[in-house]
């Protein structure tokens, strides 16, 4: 799975939690100007335990709680930034991220162009995303969307822990301000009934051997998960191991391509796959209109239109805010997938 910066040392099994912690205590221990912010992240160790221990190792300095206050968090953040730090904020749940949306949009993302390149915004914010954990409409969203929008902004979601950390660490050793969605349904490794839900079948990809030392895996650069000849499917986040899942239930000879980074899009990858195909479907979580697969859908269509054998199929979300009592037929899943694996290869 290795294509970044090699670690040396030896690796234990983690899942993404664990992965996302390792990430910042090695960062930390190298760079002296990586602080971490948010709500509850510092004695409490964060509401998921990603930042468990940090404070203790590292001191209240540079681990450290804030007010609730999203706006306050970024803003701080950003005037870290300008002063040389590297900070890593969380915003504890992605719903909750609205509020700091000026300081993301209108000085982090604008900073080192209006500057012209005098100042930087190397920030790292860090958010849980999505659904999975019967958290209602407040606690659930996917608005990965929005901030793959905003230029100046890079947008990351990992898929399991070796990318987790590997991302993480590229994502806090990168000079521009990065939007970094966890998704959450994964966070603890394979499902055990604590969500009243049988184990998914996917599940036992949410645990892998991490390197326990430093490590890369390089921002824009997406990963071919499984090659095929027939379809290619692009997902990110928890819908790669679902899309997995399907394909190896349907036996549909599908290349699945992990984007990992919607911003910069690996977009050489995504061509070099629908060209060989000529058959392409999206997967994502988020609601249909204006989510992320309908960019995706008009890149394909741009760079690919010659080669295309049929449209391009979007499996998504619904188009309605998030539905706690019907969360698990909300999601994208295996029913949905295999209708649009039909309708792709029919054409």
């Amino acid at each position: 799975m290795s294509d970044g910066t090699a670690a040396a040392g030896g690796t234990r099994t983690m899942n993404m939690i664990q992965a996302i912690n390792s990430a910042i205590d090695v960062a930390m221990g190298r760079d002296g100007a990586i602080v971490v912010l948010g709500e509850d992240v510092g004695y409490f160790g964060g509401v998921f335990k990603a930042t468990e221990g940090l404070q203790k190792k590292y001191g209240k300095t540079r681990v450290f709680d804030t007010p609730i206050s999203e706006c306050g968090i970024i803003g701080v953040a950003v005037g870290m930034a300008t002063y040389g730090l590297r900070p890593v904020p969380e915003i504890q749940f992605a719903d909750y991220i609205y509020p700091a949306l000026d300081q993301l949009v209108s000085e982090a993302a604008r900073l080192r162009y209006r500057s012209g390149g005098e100042f930087n915004a190397p920030i790292t914010v860090r958010t849980p995303f999505g659904g999975g954990i019967f958290g209602g409409q407040t606690h659930s969203q996917s608005p990965e969307g929005i901030f793959t929008h905003v230029a100046g902004l890079k947008t990351v979601i990992p898929s399991n822990p070796y990318d987790a950390k590997g991302l993480l660490i590229a994502a806090i050793e990168d000079n521009d301000p990065v939007i970094f969605f966890e998704p959450k349904r994964i966070y603890n490794g394979p499902f055990d009934g604590h969500y009243d839900r049988p184990v998914q079948p996917w599940s036992r990809f949410a645990e892998s051997a991490v390197p326990e030392d430093y490590y890369t895996v390089p921002l824009g650069k997406a990963r071919v998960v499984r090659e095929g000849n027939d379809v290619t499917v692009l997902a990110y986040g928890t819908m790669v191991h679902v899309a997995h899942s399907v394909i190896q239930e349907t036996g549909v000879d599908a290349e699945l391509i992990d984007l990992r980074t919607l911003v910069p899009l690996d977009i050489e990858t995504v061509v070099a796959s629908v060209r060989k195909t000529g058959r392409c479907m999206v997967v994502h979580e988020a609601t249909k209109t204006s989510g992320f697969g309908a960019e995706l859908s008009a890149l394909v269509q741009e760079h690919c239109f010659h080669w295309l054998e049929a449209p391009v199929q979007r499996v998504t979300g619904w188009d309605t805010p998030y539905p706690h009592s019907f969360e698990w037929a909300y999601f994208p899943g295996p029913v949905r997938l295999t209708e649009a694996f039909k309708r792709v290869m029919q054409d």
